[in-house]
């Protein structure tokens, strides 16, 4: 039986620190690069963060959109992209935020989340806002699969909050709504749950929030969009251990010098480091 992917991603955070880097090729990234914004140009780009980094970080982020906008050649791309991470030791989690209902997203989780898909990842973003019940399909196979998902929960985005912050009738708001969904998923799970949240950076203090739901929480902002590591423990509190920080172009500006996008990550890794909690 698969060993489920809340016990991988502990495993290792604790062995490689909890760094999460991700991949997003897109058209100005490849120019900085000096690399043409074409099928070629994205191989090349994917190929040196994987060979850079997947010795030491404990996760990367592929974001699927800058692959699919090629096109099938894209697309097979971020395929190669993926299996080569893997087979380096790196944990995968694929940036899709897929979202929709029944047999779709049935299609989706199988898409990312079935053993045998050529995209198989380790995790997969999903979006809950059709209703957290409609994200059975991809929790049913995640469990099978020892796959995990990261659900929306507290974007960094400002247009987030119209939906996360909107107060259902019992009081309770849909952020809050689906963190608790998330404890659920993860009640007795040890050492860490497999469904995480998706749970931004950059919010400022979120004490009113139970952020405690025994599962991983995926904190973008990190670097370009404002965060420090130093301000993670003000937003996540005692949830800090189960925090994945989320850097992307912070770490791929460095690029495409491999010796710099090593460097780079390194760094963060020890501000990341210096910021958590001892003991």
């Amino acid at each position: 039986m698969t060993e489920p992917f809340g016990a991988r991603l502990r495993r290792a955070m604790d062995e490689r620190g909890p760094l999460c880097v991700g991949i997003d090729p897109h058209a100005s990234l490849l120019t900085e690069w000096g690399l043409n914004d074409d099928v070629t140009g994205l191989e090349r780009f994917s190929r040196t963060v994987v060979e850079a980094l997947s010795d030491r970080v404990a996760v990367f982020k592929p974001q699927s959109a800058f692959f699919e906008r090629f096109g099938s050649r894209g697309v097979a791309v971020l395929e190669k992209t993926v299996q080569e991470a893997r087979a380096a030791g790196a944990l995968v989690l694929m940036d899709a935020k897929r979202g929709d209902i029944g047999s779709t997203m049935a299609a989706y989780a199988e898409a990312f989340l079935r053993k045998d898909s050529p995209l198989f990842s380790d995790a997969l973003t999903v979006s809950p806002y059709l209703g957290y019940g409609s994200l059975s399909p991809a929790v049913v196979l995640a469990r099978e699969s020892g796959a995990g998902l990261f659900v929306l929960a507290l974007t960094s985005n400002p247009e987030g909050g119209e939906v996360q912050h909107a107060v259902r009738a019992d009081g309770r708001n849909v952020g809050a709504t689906m963190l608790a969904h998330l404890a659920a998923e993860n009640t007795g799970e040890e050492p860490l749950g497999s469904f995480g949240a998706v749970v931004g950076a950059t919010l400022g203090d979120l004490s009113s929030y139970d952020l405690d739901i025994n599962g991983p929480l995926l904190a973008p902002g990190v670097g370009a969009q404002g965060a420090t590591p130093a301000d993670l423990p003000a937003v996540f509190g005692a949830a800090i251990r189960n925090v994945v920080p989320n850097v992307s172009r912070g770490v791929l500006r460095h690029g495409p010098d491999v010796s710099a996008l090593r460097a780079s990550a390194e760094r963060f890794a020890d501000e990341i480091r210096s910021a958590l909690p001892t003991g």
